[in-house]
């Protein structure tokens, strides 16, 4: 079975819209919102997530991981860390992770 990275992230946005999360866009690609702001986007081979220690060192360790930089121009968001989709078994770890860092931050 091939790995499908939408699907993935699909069935990420469903689990988690129990919990006041919503679908939305940002930087022009989905992302997961709560309360108004985002914690995760999704890329067609990675996703995104705002994490705080330990969960984004875990994530930064990953082979091909690194922190986001949407502009491209070597200006990272350092809370926010880029998950290929080889690591996508870990996406929902780091996508509740996530959601509870920004939960506990409003």
């Amino acid at each position: 079975m091939t790995l499908d990275p939408r699907a993935e992230y699909d069935a990420i946005a469903a689990a988690l819209a129990g919990a006041g999360v919503s679908s939305s866009q940002m930087f022009g690609v989905p992302c997961l919102k709560y309360g108004g702001k985002p914690f995760a986007t999704f890329h067609p081979d990675a996703m995104t997530f705002k994490l705080r220690p330990p969960e984004h060192a875990a994530a930064l360790a990953l082979p091909g991981a690194h922190l986001f930089d949407p502009s491209g121009a070597g200006r990272p968001m350092k809370e926010w860390v880029e998950v290929p989709a080889a690591h996508a078994a870990r996406w929902p770890e780091f996508a509740r992770e996530a959601l509870h860092y920004l939960a506990s931050t409003l």
